[in-house]
């Protein structure tokens, strides 16, 4: 038996790792799925345990169990709207990907992956990318956009994968490290990891015109193992990131300036809609929170108990 890590998943077979070696390899019987209701048992970045077949194919094998996960990202599943998909798992670090134009990455998508992101501890890094491609205004726009998350923790970077802005700050960051990137199709997500890496030459792709979306070039996610020990997950593009199974009136322990102010409340349920002397609709009132991450907040507590995009 072998131990290794799941590069790729295309949901029948997996592509794994193991001493520097590749193996192709399905599931032998039933996994245990740590009581995760899930359509995918193996997900990217999972370590497991496998036997390799016999003398005539070397190289493939059947997977007999998965080590524990330290944590995993989730989306709905597109065909089965009560189940998840994991979209991967033993994540040191979420780079999330931005652009304010071609295509435009709103608000509500960058919340709902940071709540997905705090709600299964893992640590996030936004990217702006494109910065080359913006005027003037636009990158006013972006400055505000950017100082919204900066004001509350989250680091960020403004990058041109394209034109390799930035690209060595982040590879420091990246040693060592397992790294998921995710963002809306189109936003440079096979252009960042050619940046970091020319010769790994990933396919990318234009942006459809008519809807000023990504076309889709990563149909499964992949690991990538780069120089220097850094490992990225490449997922697919995701028009709406679905966050699944978190309570309504758990959300708010999710968006950190809420998590921090919540407590000058004069109601402890106070779920911050409103209620009387809520501290956090004083918060929006006075600017100290934005705008528009309270609206993100507002439109996902009404979602209820299943959040879906």
């Amino acid at each position: 038996m072998k131990k290794g890590v799941v590069l790729r998943s295309t949901g029948s077979s997996y592509s794994i790792e193991s001493e520097g070696n590749l193996y192709s390899c399905k599931l032998k019987g039933k996994i245990r799925l740590q009581n995760i209701k899930s359509t995918n048992p193996v997900a990217v970045g999972d370590n497991v345990i496998f036997e390799v077949n016999d003398a005539s194919k070397k190289d493939e094998g059947k997977i007999i169990d998965i080590g524990y996960r330290k944590n995993y990202i989730v989306r709905k599943s597109v065909n089965l709207s009560k189940q998840t998909q994991i979209i991967a798992s033993n994540i040191d670090l979420a780079l999330l990907m931005v652009t304010i134009h071609k295509p435009k990455t709103y608000p509500i998508f960058i919340d709902r992956f940071l709540l997905s992101a705090e709600a299964y501890h893992i640590p996030v890094i936004i990217l702006f990318n494109k910065i080359d491609s913006f005027s003037i205004d636009q990158l006013k726009d972006l400055e505000s956009l950017k100082k919204i998350y900066d004001d509350i923790g989250y680091k960020t970077y403004k990058i041109s994968a394209k034109k390799n802005q930035n690209i060595g700050k982040l590879k420091k960051i990246l040693i060592n490290k397992v790294s998921m990137i995710s963002g809306n199709s189109g936003v440079g997500k096979s252009t960042f990891i050619n940046a970091l890496e020319p010769e790994i030459n990933l396919k990318t792709a234009s942006i459809s015109s008519q809807h000023m979306q990504g076309k889709h070039t990563t149909t499964f996610a992949e690991m990538h193992i780069l120089k220097n020990g850094i490992k990225i997950i490449d997922t697919p593009g995701i028009r709406g990131f679905g966050v699944v199974n978190i309570k309504a009136e758990e959300i708010r322990n999710y968006f950190p300036e809420i998590f921090i102010n919540q407590g000058k409340c004069k109601f402890k349920n106070c779920l911050h809609k409103n209620e009387p002397k809520c501290a956090i609709i004083r918060g929006v009132e006075d600017g100290s929170i934005s705008k528009s991450r309270y609206k993100s907040y507002i439109h996902l507590i009404k979602e209820g108990t299943n959040i879906r995009s």
